[in-house]
């Protein structure tokens, strides 16, 4: 599929390893990664953040080969799942920075087109997520407002 807002048709990609069994080398156990997890949820990290650290520090690659649930869903049964989905909570917080850099300066024309773009891809994945039920139906992004979210 083409990009939204660019010319590339790229399909590079990395591929997941066929074999769905943690690795023999791997001594952490399915509970030290959970408990490691729900840890660090608890101090405000980001899922794709706490990924990172379970691969840099601990070795484990993909926690669904360890714990036989992603992370997301290791959250949502903790409770601790955050209220935006974390893509389109980067994109709330980047049309928040350029928003707050056309008030300084207020003839930046390429800056107010790329803010049109971001702003016009956070309502498309805003209409995807209240589809899937991910967001409640009546959720809306408005720019007025939109700081608080990402605060």
């Amino acid at each position: 599929m083409g990009r939204m807002h660019s010319t590339g048709k790229g399909i590079s990609k990395s591929a997941i390893p066929y074999r769905r069994t943690p690795p023999s080398w791997l001594k952490i156990t399915t509970k030290e990664v959970i408990d490691y997890i729900v840890r660090l949820a608890k101090k405000g990290v980001r899922p794709s953040v706490i990924g990172q650290q379970l691969r840099d520090s601990h070795g484990v690659g993909l926690v669904k080969s360890v714990t036989g649930r992603k992370i997301l869903r290791i959250l949502k049964h903790a409770g601790l799942a955050p209220e935006l989905p974390e893509d389109l909570y980067h994109l709330i917080k980047k049309a928040v920075v350029l928003r707050k850099h056309m008030e300084k300066y207020r003839k930046d024309v390429n800056g107010k087109f790329h803010l049109i773009l971001i702003e016009s891809r956070i309502h498309r994945l805003a209409r995807y997520y209240k589809r899937t039920k991910v967001l409640p139906g009546n959720w809306k992004y408005d720019s007025a407002t939109a700081s608080t979210l990402v605060a």
